[in-house]
């Protein structure tokens, strides 16, 4: 529908006011950045705070507006960066990690782990600090030299535990019947919606799941704390802790309040009793570039984000971290930094469950492009599975933390049929179809024999003709193997290693090392980290000159964002899955991983 002449001079307007109230702002972060300086100045034998709390996305870009009013999120990144930083930096003696209820996955946590190892290497202690400690606090906190939580507060080492939702009784109770077809004995993902409990498959895999991610969990807590594996599961059975209890069972080093923690880091580093701490603040440390450090430097490796549920069109980035990958815009991306002669190699930082079949294909088809010119290393963050498996299959190298959640090579797709719901809300409708089957997405009927026939075909098509074989081609198998190892079942990163989904364990820094490998740059050198893509800042996206059609569906994204955030984080899982099944009732096949899963 064509805009009016007054709205199109309204919407001027209104972009002119907008444009000169926020290159006002840009203004004032220019001036107050110029003034408080671009490196901070860090005194010598300083302690880096850096603190570890809710979600915790691989990348946010950096917004100078945003970080003028405090609102820039953290990410993976610049905490890792952090601790590579504060290794090599002498002015900084130890670091202390707030560690408050992080959300990230297994797999990040893992990857934090890894990060404190490093740099305790220099020989600089790190301490944790909890005001309660819930089992993935305490299991980045155990990697610490010493642990802490004030005498008020709790231990809850209780063990691991899986929740999966079924939405089933709901769509009965609405009147929606799910008519969804999926390949694979432990493609799940339909479960949600036809099933009100798991099948004999689904608990099959859950409970191999958290057999290998508990049983990891009990070995990493064991080994930092010199007991074994069977008194750490002792331990486990007989939790929740107070602080006094946790210190005795040998959990914990102290129940200390953080100044009295601080007191003793002051006696270790040679402080004198009346002298301040010197105390380095992660934001403030924050804007310390790596190169001032003599890191970052030396030939050019792309790192690519792909984070989010796989769509066709463009990314979305949401404010905190949240997006969609976006199989046009990723491709543009991955043919930038093929293109670009300065790049030596290019590692694909993978977070997400997959998404749309046909976007996943289109970005598999432009990493065979990629590789024809510069190695592809991927690495798997907390999620790489379904389609976000099957864009990672024929990278060069694949990396993942053993507690990444991979695989899941299976396909579903199908309808949601509303008839009931229309019924009790008194709507009717006919269709006046010319074809056979002209109606298979009819929201008010099920598939007929014809349609349901052409429809599974479809179905069978992808999965035996497109997602088996390219990933036996990617992984150097047959497709009767990766079959075996496929029919939707998930996996964690250590088992998928051992069935040849995995060619490395590590993070983010273990796939840049082989990328270097890959791109024969010598070992001793160092590699710059480009970061691509960038995402639109947070100007950008206000001043964007998108036409109707753009304002639309931004307006209609923001909506459905706006609906999520006001309901309880259960209803919220349950209405973005809801959207799951709206997008597959057109013929949408989709490569998605089974469910939602949360592990605590």
């Amino acid at each position: 529908m064509a805009m009016s002449k007054t709205r199109k001079v309204v919407l001027i307007i209104s972009g002119i006011v907008i444009a000169l109230v926020f290159v006002f702002l840009l203004g004032i972060a220019i001036i107050v950045s110029a003034i408080r300086g671009n490196r901070p100045s860090i005194r010598d034998n300083s302690v880096l705070v850096l603190k570890i709390s809710g979600p915790l996305p691989d990348y946010v870009p950096e917004d100078p507006i945003r970080k003028l009013f405090g609102g820039q999120p953290q990410d993976l990144k610049s905490l890792l960066a952090q601790f590579r930083k504060a290794k090599v930096d002498k002015r900084i003696s130890a670091v202390v990690l707030d560690i408050d209820m992080p959300e990230e996955g297994w797999a990040k946590a893992e990857e934090i782990r890894a990060a404190i190892a490093d740099f305790r290497t220099s020989g600089k202690p790190v301490y944790a600090f909890m005001e309660m400690g819930l089992n993935k606090d305490y299991y980045i906190a155990s990697a610490c030299d010493r642990v802490f939580l004030p005498p008020p507060g709790d231990l809850f080492t209780i063990g691991l535990a899986a929740d999966v939702m079924f939405f089933r009784g709901s769509l009965d109770k609405l009147g929606i019947y799910p008519d969804i077809f999926q390949i694979g004995k432990y493609k799940t993902a339909a479960d949600m919606f036809t099933q009100k409990q798991m099948t004999d498959a689904h608990r099959e895999f859950m409970n191999s799941l958290l057999d290998d991610l508990f049983g990891r969990f009990v070995e990493a807590i064991a080994k930092a704390r010199n007991k074994s594996p069977e008194e750490v599961k002792a331990l486990i059975d007989n939790a929740p802790y107070n602080a006094a209890q946790a210190k005795d069972a040998g959990l914990i080093d102290g129940a200390l309040y953080r100044d009295e923690v601080e007191k003793e880091l002051k006696k270790r580093l040679g402080y004198q009793d009346s002298d301040e701490l010197h105390i380095a603040k992660a934001g403030d440390y924050r804007q310390i570039s790596q190169e001032s450090l003599g890191l970052n430097k030396g030939d050019k490796i792309a790192v690519v984000y792909a984070a989010g549920d796989i769509v066709s069109g463009k990314s979305e980035f949401g404010g905190s971290g949240e997006t969609t990958i976006g199989s046009d815009s990723l491709v543009k991306t991955l043919e930038e930094a093929r293109d670009d002669r300065g790049v030596k190699a290019i590692v694909l930082r993978i977070d997400s469950p997959g998404g749309s079949g046909l976007a996943s294909d289109i970005i598999w088809r432009a990493i065979e492009s990629v590789k024809e010119k510069k190695p592809v290393v991927v690495s798997m963050s907390d999620v790489a599975a379904s389609g976000g498996y099957y864009i990672a299959c024929n990278a060069n190298k694949i990396v993942a933390e053993p507690s990444t959640i991979t695989g899941s090579i299976g396909v579903l797709a199908g309808k949601p049929v509303v008839k009931g719901l229309y019924d009790w809300l008194g709507i009717t409708n006919e269709y006046v179809v010319r074809g056979q089957n002209a109606g298979m997405f009819r929201e008010t009927e099920k598939f007929s024999d014809s349609e349901r026939k052409k429809f599974e075909d479809l179905v069978k098509g992808t999965y035996y003709e497109e997602f088996l074989p390219k990933v036996a081609k990617g992984r150097g198998k047959s497709t009767d193997e990766i079959d075996k190892i496929g029919q939707g079942r998930v996996w964690t990163g250590q088992q998928g290693k051992e069935r040849g989904l995995v060619d490395e364990y590590g993070g983010l820094d273990q796939a840049i090392e082989i990328a270097k490998q890959l791109a024969n740059i010598p070992e001793d050198k160092g590699v710059q980290r480009v970061i691509m893509p960038r995402p639109p800042s947070f100007l950008e996206q206000l001043m964007s000159s998108g036409g109707a059609d753009d304002s639309e569906t931004r307006a209609a994204l923001k909506q459905r964002e706006a609906i999520a955030a006001a309901l309880p984080e259960d209803a919220r899982r349950a209405f973005l899955y809801l959207q799951l099944l709206d997008r597959a009732k057109n013929g949408d096949v989709l490569y998605r991983l089974p469910f939602d899963l949360r592990i605590k």
